[in-house]
C-alpha cells in the first residue's frame, strides 16, 4: 500500500535529491526517500544483530570460571613483544 505524505527539506537536502533524480539515480524524489528509509531499515536490523550477537557473547563470558582466566601479563605478552620499544618506559 502507498500513502501520500509531505515532507519538508532543507535547501541541501532537495537540492540533493533533485540532483539525483536529475541524474537518473532514482526515478522520483519519493523513490529516493523510499531507498533512504530501506537503508535505515537493514542498517537498524543489521545493528540489532551484531547488538545481539555481542549480548550473547558476553552473557557466555560471564559464565566463564575465574580459573579459567588468563593473567593479563600472559595475555598481552606477544603484543608487548612486538609494540615495546626498549627504553620508552
Amino acid at each position: 500500500m502507498t500513502r501520500k505524505t509531505t515532507l519538508s527539506f532543507t535547501d541541501r537536502h532537495h537540492r540533493f535529491l533533485v540532483e539525483k533524480v536529475g541524474e537518473g539515480v532514482f526515478a522520483s524524489q519519493s523513490a529516493a526517500v523510499a531507498a533512504a528509509l530501506e537503508q535505515m531499515i537493514r542498517d537498524e536490523e543489521e545493528r540489532a544483530i551484531a547488538l545481539g550477537g555481542m549480548a550473547d557473547e558476553i552473557r557466555a563470558r560471564l559464565q566463564t570460571s575465574r580459573a579459567d582466566y588468563i593473567e593479563p601479563q600472559h595475555a598481552f605478552a606477544a603484543a608487548r613483544k612486538v609494540t615495546d620499544v626498549p627504553g620508552a618506559e
